[in-house]
């Protein structure tokens, strides 16, 4: 059922694919677009594969758990910077919000801090004709949601409108359970579009999902089950973005090639875990791929905005093998792998560094659902997997590796990015239950 316009934005909305076995379910909130649950449910066994407190309303005590992030994902060094593209001119003044000199995620009220309103689809003015109907036709589960953000909001030029498209999509041949076999259970989708209301106008604009996944807290098995460092991670990035002291670009792209940023063949999170002085350590950094055909139509030219055009249909075929494996993690313990692909250029890969065991932690991943019992989720309990572009990429056009410098100009142009996540399971193995 879609949602109403009436929806309490800490209502959660569920998405499930139907008639399934094994199944696939998305719980989601409207405040932040949040990513409250994603279940997964195959041999008796319900797994819950991101984390978060229990209650909706506490992810206000800890922002940035699973959340949409905008207008601009990651850090933003703080000032004001002069833009231009196509004719159009602004500037871009980041507020300090992480620190003096940093702005993360947006600002201090960016789209995580916001209700977004659920649309139907025929309300929507950013999909066309043709992907609606593909969406209603052959997206197992979906909904639309929309956000209007203010000219100057959070230092950003231009009025801008946003649409989302979250959805669940059924494997073409669900196969049956056999024990050994591994089986595709569906895919989380996710496109985002965004349009400047403002003619002239011009604004950088990095959109993403800031979830973080735990494959194995379900099985409740205590500090282990806990730590992804035990859980498998492929990357297609070959090189990783180099950071400033305070974690801003440097402006340089380095070969992940014998260091512990190199991820091309699998390996455990934890088998080359970095190291601080004085701190947690952890992964921290953004990731580049190589540019693929899939990279690309991060802008539609206002030419091709017409009512045949569907960019979804190509999202939803998208086999995400080869070139567009762009991510792969896995858990032997708990069975679940996670395949992404994505048309943006690259993933921040970050390990829950500063998670507190103080906060809430799900009642099925073994905490008590409620704050300040010492059952929180603790430093390296998630992979948080955001897709975007690089750190302030117009600042650095040399990080740019698939010409998407971010900037959006307000001539009818249309930003349009997107993430497939294909979900599989396979009975564990008795050596490693």
């Amino acid at each position: 059922m879609s949602p109403t316009t009436e929806q309490d934005p800490w209502q959660p909305v569920l998405l499930a694919l139907p008639s399934l076995t094994p199944s696939l379910a998305l719980e989601l909130i409207p405040h932040g677009l949040l990513i409250h649950r994603l279940f997964v449910q195959a041999d008796g066994k319900t797994h819950d594969l991101v984390i978060g407190p229990e209650q909706p309303r506490d992810h206000l005590k800890k922002k940035y758990v699973n959340t949409i992030i905008g207008r601009y994902a990651n850090r933003l060094p703080v000032g004001e910077f002069s833009l231009e593209r196509e004719g159009a001119k602004g500037t871009v003044k980041p507020i300090s919000n992480e620190s003096p000199t940093v702005s993360l995620h947006g600002g201090t009220t960016g789209f995580d801090s916001v209700p977004w309103t659920p649309l139907q689809p025929s309300g929507s003015k950013l999909f066309s004709s043709a992907e609606l109907a593909t969406i209603n036709g052959d997206l197992g589960a979906s909904s639309l949601w929309s956000y209007t953000d203010k000219d100057g909001e959070n230092g950003f030029d231009g009025t801008l409108y946003t649409e989302v498209l979250v959805g669940l999509l059924s494997p073409s041949n669900p196969p049956s359970i056999a024990r050994g076999d591994e089986f595709l259970m569906g895919s989380v989708v996710i496109v985002y579009r965004a349009k400047l209301l403002d003619q002239g106008k011009v604004t950088p604009l990095n959109i993403t999902q800031h979830w973080g996944f735990n494959l194995t807290a379900s099985l409740q098995e205590g500090a282990d089950s806990l730590s992804v460092k035990s859980h498998s991670l492929t990357f297609k990035a070959d090189k990783v973005l180099e950071l400033d002291k305070v974690g801003l670009s440097a402006g340089k792209l380095q070969d992940v090639a014998g260091t512990a940023h190199d991820f091309r063949t699998a390996r455990t999170i934890g088998s080359q875990w970095p190291t601080v002085e004085n701190g947690p350590g952890g992964y921290d950094w953004y990731y580049s791929f190589p540019r693929t055909p899939a990279a690309k139509d991060h802008r539609i030219e206002p030419t091709r905005v017409t009512p045949q055009l569907n960019l979804v249909k190509e999202v939803l075929e998208t086999k995400l093998e080869g070139e567009e494996r762009k991510v792969e993690l896995a858990s032997e313990k708990s069975g679940v792998k996670i395949v992404f692909g994505s048309n943006q250029s690259g993933v921040q890969f970050y390990t829950n560094n500063f998670a507190s065991t103080t906060s809430a932690r799900k009642k099925i991943h073994g905490g008590s659902g409620a704050d300040g019992e010492g059952q929180g989720y603790g430093v390296g309990s998630a992979a948080f997997l955001e897709f975007h572009a690089p750190l302030a990429a117009w600042l650095h056009p040399e990080t740019v590796r698939d010409g998407f410098d971010t900037l959006l100009a307000g001539n009818g142009e249309v930003y349009n990015n997107w993430v497939k996540a294909d979900i599989y399971y396979k009975t564990p193995s008795a050596d490693v239950q």
